[in-house]
């Protein structure tokens, strides 16, 4: 999740349907040690089956902190670790990242992608079917330092991505030692202001000749942060808001006034060229949003009608629910019982710091003089990667709006030549294979949920009825997603069971080349 600034960037072919009779293959329990006991992981070991309100064994976890460098009282970040049962796995470990800056990996373990999950409005958390560490090895990090539980202590707060990837990179190297994960494949995901922090570690970690401890294979990010923040908010909102015609319900008089002011400031002209397939040449830079404020407009507006609007997933209506980390939205609900992660009963179980936590920090970052990743760094780590490259789109996400982020790659060279060359409409139909309905959180869609192109290296995804957060509204895909990260299927058109799926559920090739997809599925352009 990204804490926006104050509303700047309102908070800083039809398938037929499957039999339904087999379950997907669990990887979940706890069937081996699968990290060798030692005494420097002895101290970190987290008992799976005394979590506060969890009434499931976890599986064995390990969670705390460790410095970011060998000096003296130096910052520290907090992590919590899951090994997977999964024999694939057993070469290689994915980093979660959440965005912010200042927001805490922990939202993404507890709501996204973790064993653990307790979402909006709910009684009490239950197990997630859809955890990564069905696949392979995660680990949740809270970075940069000040962010959740990672105390700054006597170092210096990092100013800019560069310094960002120099503490995580020192942190990373005593997990390893910690850990005995020498010569892993690494995977780095994130989601949202990641979009900084992913590719910068991962250029970082090209960066180091020591493969050891930097052994980066690939990245994704999900509605991440790219580019010119006009480019991905201001620019394209008017369009989206007309896409999204009944959920905005805004009346004529406004969205007239609305399209002229898009016209009138540039918005239609630069677009226009952005979204040119292949493009013509390097974009312009964009038009500025300083007195052409449609997004925040729009935004004031909607929320006249939606009380309960939200710009991380523009279908949300009333009521406003809850949130166990206290964040449930752009609207903060009052009242609230306590926050999870700021009992004292949940830090001591996870190896915390008895401080004051919150999903979003304050004070992190508050001036990173970074360029964009899409910029130079993006494209470099795009070619230097042996693995996948990709970036994912939730399509009502109203913070980094999907033809914010699609306009970012047009204005992306890598690997000799600059963005896309086909349409989004022609690109190929993301399809996630149909499943038993495996748990109370197994809430998942399955079929075509999206569409995917592929060109030099770097894929570009869009998931349908998602909002900001894909592994939270739609699990599925973003399950589907990280098993094309890990190499466990060819793309994502394949019509075929998820790995480790055993029996029949109609994944086989009925309407869809089972290897590499060529039918579409017409989208229009937002």
């Amino acid at each position: 999740m990204q804490e926006p600034e104050a509303l700047n960037h309102v908070r800083n072919a039809a398938m037929q349907p499957a039999p339904r009779s087999q379950k997907r293959a669990e990887y979940g329990g706890p069937a081996r040690q699968k990290i060798k006991r030692s005494s420097m992981t002895q101290k970190f070991e987290v008992n799976g089956s005394a979590l506060p309100f969890v009434d499931f064994d976890v599986g064995e976890s390990y969670a705390g902190l460790l410095p970011i460098s060998n000096e003296t009282d130096s910052g520290e970040m907090y992590f919590w670790f899951f090994p997977s049962d999964n024999k694939l796995a057993d070469d290689e470990i994915l980093i979660w990242l959440n965005g912010g800056p200042g927001c805490s990996s922990l939202e993404g373990f507890l709501q996204e992608n973790g064993p653990v999950q307790w979402q909006y409005g709910t009684y009490r958390p239950v197990q997630n079917p859809w955890t990564w560490v069905n696949l392979t090895n995660v680990v949740w990090v809270e970075q940069p330092i000040g962010t959740g539980f990672s105390p700054v202590k006597s170092s210096k707060r990092p100013t800019n991505q560069i310094e960002v990837a120099s503490q995580f990179l020192g942190f990373w190297k005593n997990f390893v030692d910690t850990f005995g994960l020498h010569g892993r494949k690494i995977y780095i995901t994130g989601e949202s202001y990641a979009g900084f922090y992913v590719p910068y570690i991962s250029d970082a970690m090209h960066n180091e000749t020591n493969t050891e401890y930097y052994g980066i294979t690939g990245m994704q990010v999900n509605d991440p942060d790219l580019t010119y923040p006009d480019v991905q908010n201001a620019i394209p909102s008017v369009p989206m808001a007309a896409y999204w015609g009944p959920m905005f319900s805004l009346n004529d008089t406004f969205m007239q006034r609305m399209w002229e002011r898009h016209e009138a400031c540039g918005f239609a002209k630069y677009m226009e060229e952005a979204m040119t397939f292949p493009p013509k040449g390097p974009l312009p830079k964009p038009p500025s949003s300083d007195h052409c404020a449609n997004w925040r407009e729009i935004v004031n507006a909607v929320s006249e009608v939606n009380p309960c609007f939200d710009i991380y997933d523009v279908t949300t209506t009333c009521p406003n629910l809850w949130d166990v980390l206290g964040f449930p939205g752009s609207f903060d609900y009052e009242p609230a019982p306590w926050i999870y992660f700021n009992r004292n009963d949940v830090k001591k179980a996870i190896n915390a710091p008895d401080v004051d936590w919150s999903e979003c920090s304050n004070g992190v970052l508050t001036t990173d003089t970074s360029e964009p990743s899409s910029w130079t760094v993006l494209p470099r780590v795009i070619e230097k990667n042996k693995g996948v490259t990709m970036v994912g789109q939730g399509r009502a996400d109203f913070v980094l709006l999907l033809n914010g982020t699609i306009m970012s790659t047009q204005g992306m060279t890598w690997n000799g030549a600059q963005g896309f060359s086909v349409a989004p409409q022609n690109w190929n139909d993301l399809y996630v294979p149909y499943h038993e309905p495996v748990g109370k959180g197994s809430s998942a869609g399955a079929g075509i949920m999206g569409s995917w192109w592929e060109e030099r290296g770097f894929t570009l995804s869009t998931v349908d009825l998602s909002g900001h957060m894909i592994p939270q509204y739609q699990p599925s895909v973003a399950y589907r997603q990280i098993e094309y990260l890990l190499g466990r299927i060819a793309n994502l058109s394949v019509v075929s069971d998820f790995s480790g799926q055993t029996g029949n559920f109609g994944n086989g090739p009925t309407s869809m080349n089972s290897t590499n997809s060529t039918a579409r599925v017409y989208r229009p352009r937002l």
